[in-house]
């Protein structure tokens, strides 16, 4: 028998009490009860989000939610600063280009973070720029950018800030209204704790007067549409939505507010420092920063001799931990190690245990309980 464990950066663990609430019978999107539990749900997004603007649902992956604050927020022809740092940041390239925007593009090293400088300076010398898109939590290489100072950077301009949050929400620390962020996408398959297929975009009133204007085609994804839904005496969505995602959804959220925000990120901060420390002890060269704004996911090169693929197999179909591989120019150079959401000290012992028994099984030297005992030392100073 194999026990499976999921320590992907997304999709993630699901807690138990969270899936028997989507086991409940289905009910109806268009009635009162339906109505109660989205409002409650949507208090409880603006409570792990920091921020008293808007928040719209859509029944899609975080992409989704990107690709509607591309259209909602510009015209055709427009001119945006795009910053990206990895594959994900990657992909707000992809659809200013798709859509037909000016993009001006800031592509940095996989494993660098943006510089809020950078950024500065386009404005400065570029003020017809309407929006900035980053990534906050780069899924791709565990890099976190510094979402406080480039909301800082973008303030006083008459740019958008528009941050990818998707891999961030609810384990890296992120305060839309107090880092003056306009517009935050999540999505639910990460930290938030269900499966994929819903997406979140909270909507600042600097991005609401361009949603306004702006001429882009949309139908489905129109922000517009969802505010009237919204502001309805009983608050709904103008189309179809995942009903039993959102009523899972409402016992997760429950679940982040008992623990509470600061607890929350904290243990993420140390499962992150663990998972680190472990790497570091195996004799592994890590890719993502050795800081703690590496709570969501640890990125590790694979040691010279090792074949990636092989790695992560037996890990798979022996040890029973489901680790994720690197994308773009750094596929098959890194893995991953998700531990955003539902985590505490004994999957990160698990994980590393199984990666411990791989590598000695593939032949690299590495000391068994080497890794462990260094997560060890720091669950033991820091329980989550």
């Amino acid at each position: 028998m194999i026990k499976k464990f999921l320590m992907t950066p997304g999709p993630t663990q699901i807690p138990p009490q969270v899936s028997l609430a989507m086991a409940r019978p289905i009910i109806h999107h268009r009635t009162a009860e339906y109505s109660e539990l989205f409002d409650r749900v949507n208090d409880n997004l603006k409570y792990v989000y920091q921020t008293g603007n808007d928040i719209i649902s859509f029944a899609s992956s975080g992409t989704g939610a990107m690709e509607s604050a591309v259209v909602n927020l510009c015209s055709p022809g427009d001119e945006v600063l795009v910053a990206a740092c990895g594959k994900f940041g990657e992909r707000w390239h992809d659809l200013a280009q798709a859509y037909g925007l000016i993009a001006e593009f800031h592509e940095y090293e996989y494993g660098e973070a943006v510089s809020p400088d950078d950024i500065a300076r386009a404005l400065a010398d570029n003020p017809k720029i309407k929006a900035v898109f980053v990534t906050h939590s780069e899924t791709s290489t565990g890099v976190v950018n510094d979402m406080k100072a480039i909301g800082a950077a973008v303030a006083d301009s008459e740019a958008v800030l528009v941050s990818d949050s998707i891999s961030g929400m609810g384990s890296a620390e992120i305060r839309t209204d107090g880092w003056m962020i306009d517009v935050v996408v999540a999505g639910s398959q990460k930290a938030l704790m269900i499966p994929p297929g819903l997406a979140f975009v909270s909507v600042s009133g600097k991005a609401w007067a361009l949603a306004e204007e702006s001429k882009l085609p949309r139908f489905y994804f129109d922000w517009l549409k969802a505010r009237k839904a919204l502001g309805q005496a009983q608050p709904t969505t103008p189309f179809t939505p995942p009903v039993s995602l959102v009523v899972g959804l409402d016992a997760a959220l429950s679940m982040i507010r008992e623990e509470g925000l600061d607890n929350l990120f904290e243990r993420h901060r140390v499962l992150g420092r663990a998972t680190r420390a472990a790497i570091q002890s195996m004799g592994l060269e890590l890719f993502s920063p050795d800081d703690d704004s590496s709570s969501s996911v640890t990125a590790v090169k694979v040691p010279e001799g090792i074949e990636d693929g092989q790695l992560r197999r037996l890990t798979r179909d022996k040890y029973g931990v489901q680790l994720a591989g690197g994308q773009g120019p750094v596929k098959g150079k890194i893995f991953r190690i998700g531990h955003c959401g539902y985590y505490n000290y004994s999957d990160i012992i698990v994980a590393v245990t199984a990666l411990e028994l791989a590598l000695n099984e593939l032949g690299h030297p590495v000391q068994l309980g080497s890794g462990v005992s260094a997560a060890e030392q720091v669950f033991g100073k820091e329980a989550v």
